[in-house]
């Protein structure tokens, strides 16, 4: 069963998705504050964490930051304001998942945590094959890890996507949109900007120099490439 940790200091809001989280079979941990997140992460070692942002003591930026430093390969989704875009792309450079807007269709939420669920699933058909190489590149997929010169780099479950279906796909120019339905899924609604703040952080960690990079690049118009060998 998939363990939830639900941290939002609004009880009404908490109680809802909550309800609606154990009515498809999730285990839920509720929270209200940062710190009593904290505990419970430390307790329970969730597979999903929901982040509402505004937080009384440490914020779900900080706590992001927290669970995304000390827990490998939780997947994050973070509650923001309707209206505060700001709120959504500094969620994605803490490393956040996915993102929902307030006031939220609690149907919407469950297709993102399924979503999510997809991306740390550890299937046991990849045990055969299971390396991917393009030098100085490695990809474990059995054990979801991804090396440079034989140097493991940290990614969260989205960035680990993202490099693989490139590392799958070498040479060919990816549309944003395709990113996006491969890795959110075609039933995504939510801002196509998620695809370039991830392909960011992407760059930030593999890139020797991301501003110039070397390995995904850019094409104007379309998306992004794969150039496995610069």
């Amino acid at each position: 069963m998939t363990k939830i940790l639900l941290v939002e200091d609004e009880e009404s809001i908490r109680k809802f998705v909550r309800i609606n989280l154990e009515m498809e079979d999730y285990k839920v941990f509720e929270a209200e504050s940062g710190e009593d997140g904290i505990k419970i992460a430390a307790e329970e070692k969730p597979d999903i964490a929901i982040l509402d942002v505004m937080l009384p003591g440490i914020d779900g930026f900080q706590l992001c930051k927290f669970l995304r430093e000390n827990y490998k390969g939780i997947g994050i989704i973070m509650l923001t304001a309707k209206s505060q875009d700001m709120d959504k792309i500094m969620g994605l450079e803490y490393g956040t998942d996915d993102y929902m807007t307030k006031p939220f269709n609690p149907k919407e939420l469950i297709l993102r945590v399924k979503s999510l669920e997809r991306r740390l699933e550890l299937k046991s058909d990849e045990k055969t094959d299971n390396l991917l190489e393009f030098p100085p590149f490695k990809i474990d997929t059995y054990q979801r890890r991804f090396y440079k010169d034989d140097v493991e780099i940290d990614l969260t479950p989205t960035e680990y996507m993202i490099v693989k279906i490139f590392m799958e796909n070498p040479g060919k120019a990816l549309k944003r949109d395709e990113i996006l339905n491969l890795i959110w899924g075609y039933d995504y609604i939510g801002d196509s900007k998620i695809v370039d703040v991830n392909m960011r952080r992407v760059r930030s960690k593999i890139e020797t120099e991301p501003a110039k990079p070397e390995f995904i690049e850019t094409v104007w118009g379309v998306g992004y490439r794969w150039k496995s060998r610069p």
